[in-house]
């Protein structure tokens, strides 16, 4: 497609390096353009997101995991990420430019596909699959559109926009993700995604293209979300009857409504697809029939043997017409044994050397170089057992070995081979061993009191996997903002701290304060906290309060040691209401007497009287009033002072 001349970024110089040529295609969040890399002089494509999506955080978020997701993968079917960054207001990331077309492409234009087209493509994005679900990455939008087939006849994996890493469940967020046609059914019901959701969108892609339609259809998305959540996956041969048994049930295996009837990963269906090529293959040659080459000259009736190229006819996934199968039979030869001894001779060598050829085109794919291997696993081995075990494959193994940081690996073992364990690849294909450097090492960044979204970044920065947040109660640290940093073990992981890249940890996020119910009744406190997740329950012993009433609520104490989260229960204190005591009736006793009652009652005395302390212990000057008057009830604490005024 072109762009129009009036687009403002064609001929553009990002960044200061890369020139923009030409409109590729346009997406919901960025466009793509042809652009030719000024420094290294080669061409690229540059995905730009669109500018009013520039103050979506999320937007932007999602955007750098895609280069961040792409970046963790080296793998021949997935398309490289180069280099990303920020140029004037928006997010840009460069990738591989691969000229050709998509797989919505070739579908629009051919319709249904061959099996073995179909087990060709499946292969290949099974392959890039399989080395992001080892990468611990779940792609999440797998779709034709993102199933790219360059013109030199690569085919790759595009478009991590929506990666996530796989944790046991990874939440999609507040909506849905991903092209409808192609969600799991858990995705639909729960929003959760994991490689197996990755795996039931392989096994809708399958459907298609062995049948040129896909499953469900529907005038409105959420008809055909409800018929994935609800309808098991047709077999494919329902509406193509020359598509095998084998391919029916690696479809249903694939889009098994239940996650636990899927393949676990990329890799399983891979091993399984790649099996069941082979028992195709097999199948065939047994009943003479020639999968990928078909020998189509026919004997001659002239005593000369066949020349040049026309001899040979590719045809893959096909079985020879009767115009064009060799004819090989005894019934063949004895039709022209009239014709002359020389001609049966000439006859008998052609059919002796389409023999050999055939047996020669099987050794080849068979067992000779041009068969194929499946890498297998020679992970967490030595460097000398690897080595053997793909030697043993018929395999190439460099000399030279790679190194890598392994989350998983001990330092000094096999973490993996390039090409990835499960790839499929010729025999005497050269493979380099990767050793393990062990776990990097990373530090804990400082996030305490940072938005989530923000410590989720720095965390993602510093090389560590968060899970998902732990809500909690604090009236400290605003709402959405993070209190703590838990490892795997809920252990609290401090600012500086020495860890290891991939590091599993655990946010602790805040939701505001406990609501404050203080005055509050029992019901009407019950209430206020049930709508922020707690649960109140009376508890304790009661305590006099001068404010607030009896029976009503105190305050909010934890149950036990630790914080309070949403879902906890709490404990109510009740009030008992204003401690209260009476003032003591000393009026017509002495000064003294009066002051000593009233020590004795806990009270502070001021004295109002111009009696001489001499007298004032005779009751020839009693005590006249007290300011509160006796039998007055008061505050036990604090007790209000008692004046005594006692006067000639």
């Amino acid at each position: 497609m072109t762009a129009s001349s009036t687009d403002p970024l064609i001929g553009r110089l990002i960044d200061g390096r890369y020139r923009v040529r030409s409109h590729i295609a346009r997406g919901g969040m960025a466009t793509v353009y042809l652009a030719t890399d000024e420094r290294l002089e080669r061409l690229v494509a540059v995905k730009i997101m669109h500018g009013h999506l520039a103050d979506d955080s999320q937007f932007k978020e999602r955007f750098i995991q895609e280069a961040r997701s792409a970046a963790r993968l080296a793998h021949a079917n997935v398309v490289n990420v180069f280099d990303q960054g920020q140029d004037t207001e928006s997010a840009y990331l460069v990738m591989e430019y691969l000229p050709g077309i998509t797989l919505r492409d070739l579908l629009k234009e051919y319709g249904a596909l061959t099996p073995a087209q179909t087990m060709d493509i499946t292969e290949s994005v099974l392959g890039g699959l399989a080395a992001a679900h080892k990468a611990g990455i779940v792609h999440r939008d797998l779709k034709p559109e993102n199933v790219l087939l360059a013109d030199d006849g690569r085919i790759k994996i595009g478009d991590f926009g929506l990666a996530r890493a796989a944790t046991a469940n990874t939440a999609t967020g507040q909506a849905l993700l991903g092209t409808i046609a192609y969600l799991s059914p858990e995705l639909v019901m729960r929003g959760i995604a994991d490689t197996r959701s990755d795996i039931y969108a392989v096994g809708i892609m399958m459907f298609e293209m062995l049948t040129g339609e896909q499953p469900f259809k529907g005038e409105q998305p959420m008809q055909i979300a409800y018929q994935h959540a609800n309808d098991s996956v047709p077999a494919p041969s329902t509406l193509n009857p020359d598509v095998p048994a084998e391919w029916d049930e690696l479809v249903l295996w694939a889009t098994a409504r239940n996650p636990d009837d899927r393949p676990t990963d990329a890799r399983a269906l891979l091993e399984q697809v790649t099996e069941t090529g082979r028992e195709l293959q097999t199948a065939l040659s047994a009943t003479g029939a020639q999968k990928t080459m078909l020998l189509t000259s026919p004997i001659p009736t002239a005593p000369a043997a066949p020349t040049g190229d026309d001899s040979e006819t590719q045809v893959i996934g096909g079985v020879p017409s009767p115009a064009t199968r060799p004819i090989t039979s005894a019934a063949a030869l004895a039709e022209r044994g009239s014709k002359g001894r020389r001609r049966g001779w000439l006859l008998f060598a052609v059919v002796l050397a389409l023999a050999g050829l055939a047996g020669g085109v099987g050794w080849w794919f068979g067992a000779g170089p041009g068969s194929t291997v499946t890498i297998e696993s020679v992970r967490g081995l030595g460097e000398e057992a690897a080595r053997e075990v793909l030697t043993g494959q018929g395999l190439v193994v460099a000399d030279t070995v790679e190194e890598a940081f392994d989350p998983e690996v001990e330092a000094g073992l096999v973490a993996g081979t390039d090409p990835d364990e499960g790839s499929v690849v010729d025999r005497d294909a050269v493979v380099s061993l990767v050793i393990s450097k062990g776990r990097e090492p990373t530090t804990v960044p400082d996030i305490l009191g940072q938005p989530e979204a923000d410590a989720r970044l720095a965390l993602a920065d510093a090389g560590f996997e968060s899970g998902e947040s732990l809500e909690q109660f604090d009236g400290e640290v605003a709402d959405g903002s993070v209190v703590a940093l838990l490892d795997d073990e809920g252990e609290s992981l401090a600012a500086g701290a020495e860890s290891f890249v991939g590091t599993v940890v655990q946010l602790v996020v805040s939701v505001g304060a406990i609501p404050d119910v203080r005055g509050l009744s029992v019901d009407a406190a019950e209430d206020a906290l049930s709508a922020r997740g707690l649960e109140g329950i009376v508890g304790g012993d009661p305590e006099f309060d001068n404010e607030v009433a009896e029976g009503d609520v105190l305050r909010v104490e934890a149950i036990g040691e630790g914080p309070v989260r949403p879902g906890d229960a709490v404990t109510l204190i009740i009030s008992r209401g204003p401690d209260l005591v009476t003032v003591p009736d000393v009026v017509g006793l002495s000064i003294n007497d009066a002051v000593d009652r009233l020590r004795e009652e806990g009270f502070e005395v001021n004295l109002d009287t111009n009696v001489p302390p001499g007298l004032r212990g005779s009751a020839l000057a009693p005590v006249q009033s007290t300011d509160p008057a006796g039998g007055t009830q008061v505050f036990r604490s604090p007790r209000p002072p008692i004046t005594v005024t006692a006067q000639y």
